[in-house]
């Protein structure tokens, strides 16, 4: 098979390990903490990818401390032949009105190099004013967002809608330039049609019976789907068969990611194994694994193919 130079769409790292605070999880025998670059490119030579794009996280929710636009932007800055960036604005920055010209950041950022915006985690219901606005801007300057969904207000974070995804049809059907990236557990849990409330946060196993996100997928041009952590792949591995069905028919907004966030984090390893296999058997395409890994990233963040 041919070998093809991975595009990670979905990084994470902060600038100044040494000062960040530990997960809450974390325990004096077993230490843990988000990622630094130099942890991080090892995971990337291993797995053959040649950038990631880093996303900064700037809401209280689903953080130990801020990672800023601004530290993103650096690290790309260090690493050029090896990162990326998108910018992140929380939808309340500014004066906190529903009003307010985010253009006036997002512009900004994007002089410096942004190639869209997220990771999302701001805790709203989808369609809020402030993240109305927010997509609003984000579609004027031409920024693809990357969101991550939450089941219900006080559990996680990110974007919060109901079963089926009501809100987040409402804002791809509002603002139609807008190039919204999925991601989460109740993002992925929708691609099956069987999908409970119960388990809507979980990682789902099963065959697949065809459910709200091909549907999306099919009647939104504008709805992208990032593969990254555990959620994504899981579910694709669930279920091989729809997976490959999956990645064809959707083959243009398909995305690789990894999502990794600590040192010891071993789930693009056997997310790889598993597209590997696929590629092996036939069921995934060369075409399809060239855009799913590396081509869509270039087109949607036009960036330069290197030879």
């Amino acid at each position: 098979m041919e070998t093809i130079r991975k595009i990670d769409i979905h990084a994470h790292s902060t600038a100044f390990p040494q000062y960040y605070p530990p997960f809450y999880w974390s325990t004096p025998e077993n230490p843990s903490r988000f990622i630094s670059v130099q942890e991080l490119l090892p995971h990337y030579d291993n797995l053959n990818i040649e950038m990631g794009v880093l996303l900064p996280l700037v809401s209280s929710e689903g953080q130990s401390a801020p990672m800023t636009s601004e530290s993103c932007k650096f690290l790309a800055d260090q690493h050029p032949d090896r990162f990326i960036w998108f910018c992140n604005v929380d939808p309340r920055v500014g004066a906190n009105k529903k009003n307010f010209d985010l253009s006036f950041y997002l512009n900004h950022y994007k002089s410096l190099g942004a190639k869209g915006l997220g990771e999302l985690t701001s805790q709203f219901y989808a369609d809020d004013p402030m993240i109305d606005n927010l997509f609003y801007h984000c579609a004027q300057c031409d920024l693809p967002v990357t969101i991550h969904i939450s089941p219900e207000f006080g559990n996680g974070y990110g974007l919060v809608d109901e079963l089926g995804l009501p809100r987040i049809e409402k804002m791809l059907k509002k603002h139609k330039d807008l190039k919204l990236i999925g991601h989460s557990q109740p993002f992925w849990a929708e691609i099956s049609g069987d999908l409970t409330l119960e388990k809507r946060n979980s990682y789902p196993t099963g065959k697949v019976t065809e459910g709200t996100l091909s549907r999306l997928m099919r009647e939104y041009g504008n709805l992208y789907c990032d593969l990254s952590a555990g959620s994504g792949a899981n579910a694709m591995m669930r279920d091989p068969e729809f997976a490959a069905r999956f990645m064809e028919e959707f083959s243009d907004r398909i995305l690789y990611g990894c999502d990794i966030c600590e040192k010891s984090n071993s789930h693009p390893y056997k997310f790889d194994a598993f597209l590997d296999q696929m590629r092996t058997d036939g069921m995934l395409s060369q075409e399809t694994y060239y855009k799913f890994v590396r081509g869509n990233a270039i087109k949607l963040l036009k960036l330069q193919e290197s030879n």
